[in-house]
């Protein structure tokens, strides 16, 4: 029977169509359910089944980073609890997901009214989602009738797109299938604060007295925000009025192309290659744009607070001073202006000083104790030889990488030449198998093809995800970092476990049990692949290409021991 009442339901997915999200990940449950059947039948918008919830949140957080928004529903209580972590991803890393839910109906609290029962999946707070959401969103809203639906739903997704933040819905059971007329006729839009212009004018001023004082070249140090918030042209230019150099964060990395004589590379503190290192620590004037200063960058904050020029969604500051009402973009625009007005203020043209010939910087940072190996694959090496196909081939344009906090995601930081917004990285939250689960949005929402690299121990966690990505038919391809341990958990509880010999030994709880790879892709629908040798890694990476509907897991045996240069220096600080 051809359905006729247009729905809750229906209005969410048709603004969420509207944005440009054509897929919504999901986990099925009985209070969602009006909400799950709406998507399996609305034209234009994707269910994507998920094996779990962290599963389906990764992805979301991914589609959200690439597409400019992204989406999952989830069951009441038991869903949104385990999705939680993943949504306060979203939160820190600037990624805007609506989640999606549902909550007991207005029977069902009548019924715990009156005989004071416990409804499945409850703490007995029926309001306990919507508390726990407002802690890692920007708007929450609990419908409990159709009535005003769709004015909140349109404020909620406007609250997303201009925050770039995660948002929360849930409507009791039965509010998704009621009805909800008019569809909507009009397009979101964020909403784009303007600055107070006084204000404005004098944060300008003091920014540009900082900047013209400085008695070396100030370099641009720029975030993730800059590219969420659509402000990655503006960036360009100023680089280009400006003639200063430009760094960004492991988070903010690919916020532009990478290249040009501009770009000295990603400051990930000690990770950073040398270079990278000579010219932040040279420097004595920050321009600070987009940028979240996490405890990564504890040196970089402690030494250069009064030199830098900080401007983000939530705060502009010039060294000590701060400046209210005044937001980024302005700020940005203003900058340009008055650079354009009145000039760069240094006379020489300065030039990025030039990356580390290959095989650099990945021989320079392998471990040396395999030097005479040169069969061995370390990290270094991976990245060595994988990023050497992948350029040579022209094939840096056709992919997306995705990587949680490990070791390997520091090491990564060390490459050149990726494209904008190619690099997804738990750089700031540090979640353990984010990358596993963000393959599939990265995929879906980018249309480029997932390159994730993982580490055992964060695969682990989210191993299943591996069976999403089969039943899409996506050709994401996993990287296992196969080592046994918990690598980077070891770095930072004791880095003399690394030390050869048996009297030095990893903490029982960083060692993991033995997998069989293998046998699990084969058990998700996957392709396996098993790799120990450099030439064997080598003789693979064409064969990937291949893969056209089945996604590839690779299982790339380490020693447990190696240990990059980029993390012994960071676990040394």
């Amino acid at each position: 029977m051809q359905k006729t009442t247009f729905t809750v339901a229906d209005y969410l997915l048709t603004r969420l169509k509207q944005l440009n999200v054509t897929e919504v990940f999901q986990i099925p449950g009985d209070y969602v359910k009006h909400f799950t059947q709406a998507l399996e039948h609305f034209d234009g918008v994707n269910a994507i089944g998920c094996i779990n919830e962290l599963d389906a949140g990764y992805a979301a957080d991914a589609y959200g980073r690439t597409r400019g928004m992204g989406a999952v529903s989830l069951q009441y209580g038991v869903s949104t609890f385990i999705a939680l972590n993943a949504v306060g991803g979203s939160y820190v890393e600037r990624s805007p997901v609506v989640v999606i839910s549902a909550t007991p109906g207005a029977d069902a609290r009548q019924i715990t009214k009156m005989y004071d029962v416990l409804y499945h999946h409850s703490t007995g707070n029926l309001a306990a989602d919507q508390e726990v959401y407002d802690q890692v969103t920007v708007a929450c809203e609990t419908l409990s009738t159709s009535a005003g639906a769709a004015e909140k739903i349109d404020n909620l997704l406007i609250a997303a797109l201009t925050h770039k933040r995660p948002v929360f819905i849930e409507c009791y059971k039965e509010v998704w299938g009621e009805p909800c007329l008019p569809p909507p006729d009009t397009r979101l839009e964020p909403i784009i604060p303007k600055s107070e212009p006084l204000a404005l004018e004098n944060a300008v001023t003091a920014a540009w007295a900082q900047i013209t004082q400085a008695k070396k070249n100030p370099i641009i140090f720029a975030g993730v925000e800059v590219l969420r918030h659509g402000l990655s042209p503006l960036l360009q230019e100023l680089i280009d009025v400006s003639g200063f150099l430009y760094t960004t964060t492991s988070l903010g990395k690919t916020v532009l192309d990478e290249g040009g004589d501009k770009f000295i590379g990603t400051y990930s503190d000690q990770a950073s290659i040398q270079s990278v290192l000579d010219v932040v620590s040279d420097a004595d004037c920050f321009l600070t744009l987009g940028t979240i200063i996490t405890d990564d960058y504890l040196w970089f904050i402690e030494n250069n607070y009064a030199n830098m020029v900080l401007a983000t969604t939530e705060l502009i500051r010039v060294g000590y001073f701060i400046y209210e009402g005044v937001t980024m973009k302005d700020f940005m625009e203003a900058l340009i202006a008055r650079f354009k007005a009145q000039g760069k203020p240094y006379p020489l043209e300065v030039k990025a000083p030039p990356q580390p010939p290959y095989p650099d910087p990945w021989a320079a940072n392998s471990d040396p104790r395999w030097n005479d190996r040169p069969d061995v694959i370390t990290y270094n090496r991976f990245f060595q030889y994988t990023m050497k196909y992948l350029t040579d081939n022209n094939l840096l344009n056709q992919i997306v990488w995705t990587f949680g906090i490990s070791s390997a995601m520091y090491v990564a930081t060390n490459a050149y030449g990726l494209f904008q917004n190619s690099f997804l990285a738990s750089a700031a939250w540090q979640i353990i198998g984010y990358e596993t689960g963000a393959a599939s949005g990265a995929q879906l929402g980018s249309g480029k093809r997932a390159f994730t690299v993982a580490g055992d121990g964060g695969f682990m966690m989210v191993c299943q995800s591996l069976s999403t990505l089969a039943r899409n038919k996506l050709n994401a391809v996993i990287f296992v970092m196969s080592n046994g341990v918990y690598a980077i958990e070891q770095v930072y509880v004791d880095l003399n476990a690394f030390k050869p010999g048996p009297e030095h030994k990893f903490d029982t709880f960083d060692i993991l049990p033995k997998w069989d790879y293998l046998a699990l892709a084969q058990a998700f629908g996957a392709k396996g692949y098993r790799v120990t040798t450099v030439d064997e890694l080598v003789n693979l990476l064409p064969q990937l290409e291949s893969l056209t509907d089945v996604p590839a897991l690779v299982e790339v045996v380490i020693p447990e021991k190696d240990l990059p240069q980029q993390m012994y220096r960071l676990g040394i600080e």
